[in-house]
């Protein structure tokens, strides 16, 4: 990779220095404490060294908030403890009925044992039925939101063929800041990133899942002026924004007679007609990606959203597939990318820990592709 993709255009995105990123010594989950913690007693057999250490537990003695426990004990069952822990960002149900717990250094499996079939099962649709699906033999694989932003993902059999498999999202309650970010070793220069936020460049924040894209969007996103009408559309609503005026749009799929579908392409749609000041779509996995390039490229500056790429030198060919599936060829995608998105940052999880790791802006090749430098 060329030093170009590393580092960025010094008189564009302020001159941010990727060679030494920051490191702090107190990192949970990749970032900070995700709730306030509590030391248990001692009758748990948990200490609060073990909630820092990195070590690989994942049983039922963790310093779990009473009162969230409380708060999820009729919903998650068994796994009330598990979502209620302020350091769990993921939690796995594998067939059959194995626990796996990721504490943010990565997932291990808990010192409890394994639920039943019929136990998972009933779980996986007790969870769907409070999102508001159905799932069955006839809709074997459902996801659906549940309060506060949890995300869960269920697959029945025959799909899976050892059992059902249940996977929980657990997004951090109130969100992150920039300076609490920043405070963690996140940011090589977070004020090349409070540049971009004032200028309203339009962002692109890419990297695998669970490297932090829909942190770092809320984060940023809140430390937009108040005055500023923010309006976010996501397939399942995650972002969590500390600001006065941010609007969010969910999709929502089809019911079991094929109606009252609403993708997130049609809401792009339904937002322009809103008058937002920054338009951010949560994650485009197909044809919206047409819709944010069309509305960023309409004078909706200090717009953004996210993507799932390896790499930053990969996010061209991410772009373009996607834009296959909207009926645009490489070359509209990349004049149109090229036009619409000031800079794009790409983050990194590396032994539990995330960071932006590469930032860089879109350009044209000699072949009138898109490319990064």
């Amino acid at each position: 990779m060329s030093e170009s993709a590393r580092i960025l255009d010094r008189s564009t995105l302020g001159g941010m220095d990727f060679s030494a990123p920051k490191t702090e010594p107190s990192q949970v989950n990749g970032f900070i404490p995700t709730r306030p913690q509590r030391q248990p007693p001692d009758s748990r057999g948990s200490t609060q060294s073990d909630a820092l250490s990195g070590a690989p537990v994942a049983g039922a003695h963790s310093p779990v908030d009473d009162a969230y426990a409380d708060e999820f004990a009729d919903q998650f069952g068994e796994l009330a403890e598990f979502v209620a822990d302020p350091r769990v960002t993921d939690v796995f149900v594998n067939a059959p009925g194995e626990i796996w717990v990721d504490r943010g250094e990565g997932t291990h499996r808990a010192r409890r044992p394994a639920l039943s079939e019929t136990a998972s099962r009933a779980l996986a649709v007790r969870l769907m039925a409070l999102g508001g699906r159905h799932i069955d033999e006839a809709s074997p694989c459902i996801d659906a939101r549940l309060a506060d932003g949890i995300r869960v993902h269920a697959v029945l059999p025959p799909v899976s063929p050892r059992g059902t498999l249940i996977s929980i999202r657990i997004p951090r309650r109130g969100g992150l800041s920039l300076d609490e970010l920043d405070a963690n070793g996140f940011f090589p220069d977070v004020g090349a990133v409070r540049e971009l936020i004032a200028r309203r460049a339009n962002l692109l924040i890419t990297g695998a899942g669970g490297s932090g894209k829909t942190t770092l969007l809320a984060a940023m996103l809140s430390a937009a002026p108040s005055s500023e009408r923010i309006i976010a559309i996501e397939d399942v609503s995650e972002l969590r924004v500390r600001h006065e005026h941010f609007v969010s749009l969910e999709a929502r799929q089809a019911n079991l007679e094929g109606a009252g579908e609403v993708s997130v392409r049609r809401l792009v749609r339904e937002a322009l007609r809103m008058r937002p000041d920054r338009l951010v779509v949560g994650e485009c996995r197909g044809a919206e990606i047409r819709e944010l390039l069309s509305a960023l490229n309409t004078g909706h500056d200090g717009g953004a959203g996210t993507l799932h790429a390896n790499s930053l030198m990969d996010v061209p060919a991410r772009l373009e597939a996607l834009g296959a599936l909207a009926g645009m060829t490489p070359t509209a995608v990349a004049r149109q990318a090229v036009s619409a998105i000031g800079a794009v940052l790409h983050l990194e999880r590396v032994d539990g820990v995330r960071r932006l790791a590469e930032l860089g802006r879109f350009t044209l090749d000699a072949r009138d592709r898109l490319a990064i430098a």
